[in-house]
């Protein structure tokens, strides 16, 4: 089956592959990003079972929210896999990772496997704000290609990976151009997206973390805690790989997703 779109629970979603005996996985993206990002893995990891993938609240073609909290991120993962009817496993990615955490947390019952790549369940210092203030300052109604906008936004963000994954979600059909990133709350919840609540209770079903190598997100000194939250949590690292694993090592993450998902 080709790539469907929709909307189940209150996101949009992506669906690839046919439904069958297998659980069907769901994918959540990270911050700035969309189901579509990760439309390559998604096709390719359909071959066997039917792959999911959202836009999150706030991003692609979800509805906007004032909220941006783990809780309603959790939240709305759980409405669209008890509108799936089973319980799904579950790949999150940074932002997504901390929101299918959360899920796995809070709804066990609805997870069956989960995979979480290179985020942990801490708050963290950094912040994106930078990249929003970058977006913000894109001058859209004088753009009229992609290059333009990439030359506009390399005023501000001198990685042109970063550039070409933010411009993922720049609509350049719209008139004038948007981006479908709703950034006034992005900005607001900042604390929150890099933060973590510390829920209580554990989710004791199997998580791989699995992290770039290059990647300072899952530190050693993580690993206690990630093990009072997940006490059947395994590690790997994808060698030469960063935060963007999945971009950076495609291949090498879908054959890791394929064993950890058999």
């Amino acid at each position: 089956m080709a790539e469907q779109s929709g909307q189940t629970g209150a996101l949009s979603l992506l669906r690839y592959g046919e439904r069958s005996e297998r659980p069907a996985l769901l994918i959540v993206h990270g911050l700035f990003g969309s189901a579509r990002n990760w439309g390559a893995i998604a096709k390719r990891l359909s071959d066997t079972r039917e792959v999911v993938s959202v836009d999150m609240r706030n991003h692609g073609e979800s509805p906007w929210a004032e909220s941006h909290d783990y809780a309603a991120l959790a939240d709305d993962l759980a409405r669209v896999i008890t509108a799936e009817g089973s319980a799904m496993d579950v790949l999150g990615h940074s932002m997504g990772g901390k929101a299918a955490m959360m899920l796995a947390l809070t709804r066990p019952e609805l997870v069956r496997r989960l995979l979480v790549a290179d985020i942990a369940p801490v708050a963290y210092q950094h912040s994106q704000s930078h990249l929003i203030a970058a977006m913000r300052a894109l001058p859209l109604a004088e753009l009229d290609s992609r290059s333009a906008a990439d030359a506009a936004l390399a005023q501000t963000v001198s990685d042109p990976g970063v550039r070409a994954f933010l411009l993922q979600s720049l609509d350049l059909r719209a008139q004038p151009p948007q981006w479908r990133l709703n950034l006034d709350v992005l900005e607001r919840e900042m604390d929150r997206i890099t933060g973590w609540p510390e829920p209580d209770g554990q989710y004791t079903g199997p998580v791989l973390f699995l992290s770039g190598a290059k990647s300072d997100y899952v530190r050693p000194e993580h690993r206690s805690g990630i093990k009072a939250l997940f006490p059947n949590a395994k590690f790997a690292k994808l060698p030469g790989a960063g935060h963007w694993l999945h971009a950076e090592a495609p291949r090498p993450f879908e054959a890791s997703a394929r064993m950890w998902f058999a």
